[in-house]
């Protein structure tokens, strides 16, 4: 039986992108300082890997499946499935969760923004109490997550996830009215929960802006968290473990509900970082520190930074470049110093956020692998362009779980 090779997974969320006239019409990633992601690349194999297939949403629980391995055809089970698992929120059989973002609505009907002003964590719990002193019953219940990223579950055998919701973040500007969730074709087993998730969101709409913590928002020139975008409706599943399907043992670095509860769901050991806030002023060094330790007893270590998908979605470039560099510097450059050349590592994004679309797209991301064993294939940066040409050539999915962990293919 062969020994597991320790192996860390740095996962920079939306980092992949296109060229930019303003940067020479280099991508952001390609005009980055990243010593980090380059070493990687430059002493090891390249390619690319398609994480998000054609029938399946361009949300990240499918693309981060996809990376782990996971069998979606027989396995997705939908990102609000994923929180509630972080969250420690039991499904019955008959629940529906569904993801339920604060989100900032203009006086003219249009979304302003999917995460509320990036609402802070307080004023957020404060608000999804809020909502349940009104709106919640026996089978209706909000419940919090991190910052703007929050749950509703639905309890009955009434209620069913055959519901088409569009993500909030792909609709950045867009009229609300026109992108409200609609019944999958032919499936009327959803009317109950179609009709349950428009009548709260119009409740919502209704009551959030007299919220005390709005009206404090509003005194003091901040966005309020004014409207709900409920989507990504699922029910509970199984997941064959990492242990399972590798035998190994496993841990997840992330600030965000849907990595940890993904985590959970796959038998890893979740490390919680103090400071870790899913956005640029994350604690990029506990990150790493967490890093550093858990691969002293773990098998593989999944570290994730939510930050660059963020501000991908607010087409903040300055904010990109900051948060690329940031990621490299204060995550991959200390954790290859501080582990060496013994361990394996891996570098990709989960999907692309193009800062000209502000949302997540199909095209297969950049992965670069070097450790024991791994023969350097000529490709000297790692990048959006230099990847497709290494000897790794097009993963899919499961793929590249598989290159790492079986002895054959890693050779």
């Amino acid at each position: 039986m062969n020994v597991p090779r320790k192996t860390i997974i740095f996962l920079p969320d939306g980092m992949a992108d296109e060229p930019i006239a303003e940067l020479g019409g280099k991508t952001p990633l390609q005009a980055a300082k990243t010593p980090g992601m380059d070493f990687i690349a430059r002493k090891g194999r390249s390619g690319t890997l398609l994480t998000l297939p054609e029938g399946f949403p361009t949300s990240s629980d499918v693309a981060n499946m996809s990376v782990l391995g996971c069998d979606l055809k027989t396995e997705y089970c939908g990102r609000a499935v994923l929180e509630a698992a972080s969250q420690g929120i039991p499904l019955g059989p008959h629940d529906v969760a569904l993801r339920c973002n604060l989100v900032t609505v203009g006086d003219d009907g249009r979304l302003l923004d999917f995460s509320g002003g990036h609402i802070a964590q307080a004023a957020a719990e404060e608000i999804i109490a809020w909502l349940n002193a009104r709106l919640a019953t026996d089978r209706i219940r909000f419940h919090s997550g991190v910052s703007y990223r929050n749950l509703l579950i639905l309890s009955g055998s009434e209620f069913s996830p055959k519901v088409y919701c569009e993500k909030p973040d792909d609709n950045y500007g867009s009229v609300v009215a026109e992108h409200l969730p609609r019944l999958e074709a032919g499936a009327e087993e959803g009317r109950v929960t179609l009709e349950t998730i428009l009548d709260l969101t119009a409740k919502a709409a209704a009551l959030l802006p007299e919220a005390p913590a709005n009206l404090r928002a509003v005194a003091e020139g901040r966005a309020p968290a004014n409207g709900i975008w409920l989507w990504s409706p699922g029910r509970a599943g199984a997941m064959r473990t990492l242990a399972q399907r590798h035998g190994i043992t496993a841990a997840v670095i992330s600030a965000v509900d849907v990595i940890n509860g993904l985590g959970r769901c796959l038998g890893m050991d979740v490390i919680k970082v103090p400071g870790a806030t899913g956005y640029i002023d994350t604690n990029y060094e506990g990150k790493a520190q967490a890093a550093i330790e858990a691969i002293k007893t773990h098998d593989f270590v999944y570290v994730h930074v939510e930050a660059i998908d963020e501000v991908s979605h607010n087409r903040d470039l300055a904010l990109k470049l900051k948060a690329i560099e940031d990621f490299d510097s204060k995550i991959v450059c200390p954790v290859l110093r501080a582990c060496g050349d013994s361990v394996t590592y891996a570098v990709l994004p989960d999907h692309p956020v193009p800062l000209a679309m502000g949302k997540h797209t199909r095209t297969p991301v950049p992965v670069a692998i070097c450790g024991p064993g791994l023969e350097p294939d000529g490709v000297q940066t790692f990048d959006e362009f230099a990847a497709p040409r290494g000897a790794l050539g097009a993963l899919f999915g499961p793929e590249l779980m598989e290159f790492l962990f079986s002895g054959d293919k890693a050779k």
